[in-house]
Formats: C-alpha cells, sequence, structure tokens
C-alpha cells in the first residue's frame, strides 16, 4: 500500500507531494501526501474495463481505505476523457472495491443533464427529538451536577404523573442526589422524606435495584441516625435481589453504630464484610478503634491496632489523634511475657510486632518525634525493625511464584531447580545475572560486561564473612561467556565454587532468581523493579513490603560499584519486645514523618537489665 501512494506521488506533478526521505519517516507527512495523492487521483473521473464511467468516492476518510482505492487504480481502470467533468458523476450505488459510481452510456447527454442541475447529495439522518424518558434522565443529571433537589423532585412529580416508564438509571440519580443533599441541614428533611418514597416507588415498580441503589438508602438511614435500617437494608438486598454490596455500601451503616457507641452492632458490621470477602481500610479501622476505645474494650483496641499496622504503613492525622488520645488516657495492665517467646515470635513475625497482647503494667507515657536516618528513634532510644513479611506469608509467596512460574515454563525444568534449591539452601543472596552484566550497556561498544557481574560478586562474598551468593544465568548467556576464552577462567572458577545456575532454554530465569530469594529469604541484587502485569498476579500488598526488605539497589559511577542496601528500618506501626509502640503519621504539607512513640518506663527498664 505505500509503495502504491509512493508511486502516485513520484508521478505527480506537484512536488510538494512526494518528498524523498522524510515521506516515510515522517507519519505526518506521509498522511498530508495520502491525502493529497487521494484527492489528486481518486476524485478524477475514471473509466473501467467494461468502458463505465467511475467517480472513486469522495467519502472515504480512513487511511485503509485510501490506500487500497489507490491500490486498484492503476489494475483496473484509465483515466477518462478530457471533456467529461467530475460534477458528472452521481453517487449512487458501489462496487466491490466501495468506489462511488454510475455507468454513462453516452457522456455527452449526461453532461447536458448534469449542468443544469447540482449533485444530489447523500440524505442525512435527521435529528429526532428524544423520548419524554430521556429527556427526564437528562435533565435529572443536570439536578445532580448543580445540587438541585427542588427542581428534581419536581420533574419526578411530573414524570409520575405522566406515567413515564422510569428505569434503574432515573432511581439511581434520584436516590444519589437525595443521599448527597441529606447532609445539608437545610435540605435534609425534604431529602430524607421523597429519598425514602423514591426508593418504595422503585421496589414497587419491580425495578430491581443495584449496590448504587442501596448505598444511596443506607445513607440515608445513616442521615437519619437508623444505623439498623442501613445494616437491614444491605442483608436484604443481598438475599433477595443478590446486590453485591461494596465497603462504601456497608459505612453508614458501621460508621452510625460507632458514631453512637454501639461497639457490638459495629463489630456484627464488621464480621458481615469480612463474609463478603471486603477487607478494611483505614478510615473503617480507625473508627472500630475509636469505639473500642470510648467503650472501654481494651482488647479489642489491641485488636485493631494490629489490623491497623498490618492494612497502611503510614497513619494519617485523624487516626494519630486516636491513637494518642487513648494512650495518653489510659493505664492498662498486661500480661508477663518470658522475654525468648517474644523475641521468638518478633523473628517468626518478620519483626516489627510480636502479637501476644498487652505487655507489662503501668502508665503510658506518649510523645510526638522522631526517628533518625539509623532507624533510632530520637525519643526513647528503640531501634525500629526492618520489617519482612512472616514465616506464612513467605511460605504462601513462594508457592505462588512456583505455581506462576510451571504454568509459563517447562514444568520439569522448574521442578528441578526448585530440587537443587533444596540442596543448596546455604545462600544469602540472589544475583540477577542479566540485570547486572547489561547495566549500561546501550552504546555502540556495549554488550554483556562480565566485569560488572564480577565485582557485585566479589563485594556480597566480602560483606557476607566470605559466602559466595548464587548467580542466575540463561544458558544461552553462560555458553557464549564460556566460549570467550578471556572469560572462561572466571566462568570456570564461578562454576567450581557453586557461583552459577543456569535455567534451560526456553526458560525465563526471572522466575528462577526470584523463587530463589524468597525461598531462602535472602537478598536479591537486582534494578529490575518487577512491574511487570506477571509479578502483579502476586499481590502488591506483601510483595512490596518483601522487595523493601530483600532488593539490593546497584550502581557504576566510572566503574566503581556502589550497593543500595534495603534500608534499615521500615516506616510502619511498630510493636517492640519490650510492648513500646511506634506509629508514623503523615501530616499534611509537612515534608519530615512525624512518630508517635508510646512506653511503659519501667518495661524499659525491667528489658534493658535483663538483656
Amino acid at each position: 500500500m505505500i509503495a502504491a501512494i509512493v508511486a502516485h506521488a513520484k508521478h505527480s506533478s506537484d512536488v510538494n507531494i512526494y518528498q524523498e526521505g522524510s515521506f516515510l519517516r515522517n507519519p505526518a507527512i506521509f498522511m498530508h501526501n495520502l491525502d493529497y495523492s487521494f484527492d489528486s487521483f481518486a476524485n478524477k473521473p475514471w473509466i473501467d474495463n467494461n468502458g463505465n464511467l467511475v467517480n472513486v468516492g469522495k467519502h472515504f476518510s480512513r487511511p485503509s481505505r485510501k490506500l487500497h482505492i489507490l491500490n486498484q487504480l492503476p489494475q483496473n481502470f484509465r483515466p477518462a476523457p478530457k471533456e467529461v467533468e467530475p460534477n458528472q458523476i452521481k453517487p449512487t450505488s458501489h462496487d466491490r472495491l466501495g468506489f462511488f459510481f454510475k455507468p454513462l452510456q453516452n457522456p455527452s447527454t449526461s453532461m447536458s443533464n448534469t449542468t443544469s442541475t447540482n449533485p444530489s447529495k447523500p440524505n442525512k439522518k435527521r435529528k429526532t427529538n428524544p423520548n419524554p424518558e430521556t429527556n427526564f434522565l437528562i435533565n435529572l443529571q443536570s439536578c445532580t451536577k448543580s445540587k438541585d433537589l427542588t427542581t428534581a423532585i419536581s420533574l419526578y412529580e411530573s414524570a409520575h404523573s405522566q406515567n413515564l416508564r422510569l428505569s434503574l438509571h432515573h432511581f439511581n440519580a434520584l436516590l444519589y442526589l437525595c443521599s448527597d443533599s441529606a447532609t445539608d441541614p437545610s435540605s435534609k428533611d425534604s431529602a430524607l422524606r421523597h429519598g425514602f418514597r423514591v426508593f418504595d416507588q422503585m421496589l414497587s415498580n419491580n425495578v430491581i435495584p443495584n449496590e448504587a441503589s442501596v448505598t444511596s438508602v443506607a445513607r440515608l438511614a445513616a442521615s437519619k441516625n437508623d444505623g439498623d435500617y442501613a445494616f437491614v437494608l444491605i442483608k436484604r438486598m443481598n438475599n433477595e435481589f443478590n446486590v453485591v454490596p461494596r465497603l462504601r455500601t456497608y459505612d453508614p451503616a458501621l460508621f452510625c453504630f460507632c458514631e453512637n457507641l454501639e461497639a457490638e452492632k459495629a463489630y456484627e458490621v464488621e464480621e458481615h464484610m469480612g463474609l463478603m470477602g471486603l477487607s478494611l481500610e483505614q478510615q473503617e479501622i480507625a473508627a472500630l478503634l475509636k469505639v473500642s476505645a470510648e467503650t472501654g474494650r481494651v482488647e479489642k483496641v489491641y485488636q485493631y491496632l494490629q489490623k491497623l499496622r498490618s492494612t497502611v504503613r503510614c497513619v494519617n492525622e485523624e487516626t494519630g489523634k486516636i491513637i494518642e488520645d487513648w494512650f495518653s488516657g489510659q493505664k492498662v495492665n498486661g500480661v508477663s511475657c518470658d522475654l525468648g517467646l517474644v523475641k521468638n515470635a518478633v523473628l517468626k513475625n518478620g519483626g516489627g510486632w510480636h502479637g501476644l497482647g498487652w505487655i507489662g503494667q503501668g502508665k503510658w507515657v506518649v510523645k510526638r518525634g522522631s526517628v533518625d536516618e539509623s532507624g533510632k528513634c530520637c525519643s526513647c532510644g528503640d531501634q525500629l525493625a526492618c520489617v519482612d513479611i512472616d514465616d506464612a506469608e513467605t511460605e504462601r509467596f513462594a508457592q505462588s511464584v512456583a505455581a506462576l512460574a510451571m504454568e509459563r515454563e517447562v514444568k520439569a525444568n522448574f521442578s528441578e531447580f526448585q530440587d537443587w534449591l533444596e540442596k543448596n539452601a546455604n545462600y544469602e543472596a540472589i544475583v540477577d545475572g542479566a540485570n547486572i552484566g547489561l547495566y549500561q550497556q546501550n552504546f555502540t561498544e556495549g554488550g554483556f560486561s562480565v566485569p560488572q557481574l564480577d565485582a557485585v560478586v566479589k563485594k556480597l562474598y566480602e560483606r557476607s564473612g566470605n559466602k559466595w551468593p548464587l548467580v542466575i544465568l540463561h544458558n544461552k548467556r553462560l555458553r557464549s561467556l564460556w566460549e570467550n576464552p578471556s572469560h572462561r577462567n572466571l566462568v570456570e572458577e564461578w562454576n567450581e565454587k557453586g557461583v552459577l545456575y543456569m535455567t534451560p532454554h526456553g526458560s525465563n530465569d526471572d522466575w528462577y532468581w526470584l523463587y530463589a530469594a524468597v525461598k531462602l529469604r535472602c537478598l536479591l541484587v537486582t534494578n529490575d523493579e518487577m512491574r511487570d502485569h506477571i509479578f502483579e498476579l502476586l499481590g502488591s500488598n506483601f510483595f512490596l513490603k518483601w522487595k523493601e526488605r530483600h532488593q539490593v539497589h546497584y550502581t557504576f559511577v566510572k566503574g566503581n560499584l556502589k550497593l543500595q542496601m534495603p534500608p534499615p528500618y521500615s516506616s510502619v506501626i511498630q510493636e517492640s519486645e519490650k510492648g513500646s509502640w511506634h506509629v508514623p503519621i503523615l501530616v499534611k504539607g509537612n515534608s519530615s514523618q512525624t512518630w508517635l512513640c508510646i512506653t511503659r518506663p519501667n518495661v524499659c527498664e525491667s528489658r534493658d537489665e535483663a538483656q
């Protein structure tokens, strides 16, 4: 097709059509010339092989159709005599090429007929006025944008009196506007009255509600302080109409119960959310934490602090205030735990928490402060941990990687690697060999850099107390290194010391180095951020936490290697072996992070003495 347009352009008398070189390199120039050539050639009279006069259509806008037509012109048509003008042809039908034409048996007769009349144009569809239901929906949407409840209700009354057939969209627009207006004291009464009336009419008309409908009505119920109605509605709509609620559907009932200090009802809503497969977010956990604190449910406070720790990294100011207020006013007696038991629990959980309950006795000391670059709390002196995923998460993670790998790799090959790794599990670092060897090699003489890979291997050997890392390399890459005499000795040395694992032909070495790093709970040296959609299948919740703890980045500045080790601590809620808490707070407009330091002085002293 491109050849056709170039050929036409070359033979054009207009030099602007064809510009050597830039014509094909520049898409904008190409499209300009395509349009020009199409107009120059296609919109002139042509004669087909049967002698019929043909007008190649003026109604094609797609480039693919234009190229198709230009390809066909030299094969099937020849230019019409000069005495035939383009305006003689009336488009009445089209042939197999999509050309508009009208056969003319007598061109001279046709000319005399067409000169006195204008060519007819295809009839355009007349715009039809929308039906009353559509008009009503358009007007409702306008009212929703302007938050005009009064006009919307008037429109609804008019539609109801005309017996218009209202759809789910009509009712949802009205319910949303009513629920939104119920937050305004000036329109609250009217919004509640009309909102419930609209919902009743919706059910009477046998219009099946969806999640948006239920959410709006639940908000209406919460606006009149009726959390019971909101919660019953959710369960009823799920049972009767199979409406699957979302987090926002439960929020009105949950927040209503929490604000009214009806803790048990709030816990019931949370339980139902869990049954529906929903996970709480910071807003919901904070509400449950607050109602538990205000009703004196100490163990529930501990439970929701742990949920908050596992859900968010940093809390917002509102949540931070709830935590600060509770610890500042409480004297909670905890359990007396064996120090070894607590340490083992922290280690099993990946660091940063033990989950054994409150430890120690006495009043809490609450301070706002900061944490230095090494992870040391400037308020109490505690060293914060670099938090890893726990044992159960690690095992699930490794199984997920293996399952995905076996779907995409030759199963026997990956199983062989798993067996090999079980017998060779003493590595403390895994190296993505290809990523390091090809780092910054995008220049003319660039290639796989063995010196870069060797520098990383030696550096890791030194840092680990003379333990060799495991380098994962594809067999094709490794063979090319082996065949190079200047690299063969080094490859043999690595092989003898157990540094290398060669992935088989047709495999993706990413699965191998990722699985090894997860399974052995060791460091992974790579600049690959693992953002591929394949890695997204692993789930972002603990994957990001794992990356922060295990991934080692690197740079080479003027040939000198610099390893960027994982940070010395994690900016997450932490519970120490001493029973103290450290909570990072994200303060708006403040670039530096604020930390809540929550300790028991007597516990700190006794623990320090025990150590």
